[in-house]
C-alpha cells in the first residue's frame, strides 16, 4: 500500500539504472517458490493499492511484475488510490494465508522493513480477508491496467 519502500534493494537501483531484466532476476528466487506453490494448487493473488501517477518504486514494480510475479503464477490486479478511499484497510501491508492466520509487514518512514508481524485473530483476519476482496473486485488486472 506504501509508494516506495527498500530504496537501496538492489533490484531497484538495477531497475533505475535501465537494467530491469537483472532486477528481475534478483527476485527469481521468490517466482521459483510460487511456481512451486501455484503448482500445487495454492491461488496466490496480490493487490497493489498505488498513487498515480506511479512513483519510481512502484513503477519498478509494475515493470517487473510480468517477469516475476506472474511468471510465478501470481494473479495480480492494480488498484489507484483514489478509487479506495472508501474502503476499511489495515493500516499495513499483509498477506492472508488459507483465510485463518496472516502477516502484517511493517516499514520505517523511509521504507526499510521494521519486521514482520502474525496474526491469528480472527477478527484480525476478517478485517484483512474483506479489505482484500473489496480491493480485489475494484482492482484491474496487470495485463489490463495502464499506469498514468
Amino acid at each position: 500500500m506504501r509508494d516506495s519502500y527498500i530504496r537501496d534493494d538492489p533490484g531497484f537501483i538495477a531497475w533505475q539504472q535501465g537494467r530491469t531484466a537483472e532486477a528481475a532476476a534478483r527476485y527469481q528466487p521468490w517466482a521459483d517458490l510460487m511456481k512451486k506453490a501455484t503448482a500445487r494448487g495454492v491461488v496466490v493473488r496480490r493487490a497493489r493499492i498505488v498513487s498515480e501517477p506511479l512513483s519510481d518504486y512502484c513503477r519498478f514494480e509494475y515493470d517487473v511484475t510480468g517477469p516475476v510475479n506472474l511468471a510465478g503464477g501470481e494473479e495480480v490486479r492494480w488498484l489507484p488510490r483514489r478509487r479506495a478511499s472508501d474502503i476499511a484497510l489495515p493500516g499495513n501491508d499483509f498477506w492472508v494465508f488459507d483465510g485463518t492466520h496472516g502477516k502484517f509487514n511493517h516499514f520505517t518512514g523511509d521504507g526499510s522493513s521494521a519486521g514482520p508481524e502474525s496474526f491469528e485473530d480472527p477478527r484480525v483476519v476478517k478485517l484483512c480477508v474483506d479489505a482484500f476482496e473489496a480491493v480485489w473486485e475494484r482492482a484491474t488486472p496487470h495485463e489490463e491496467y495502464r499506469p498514468a
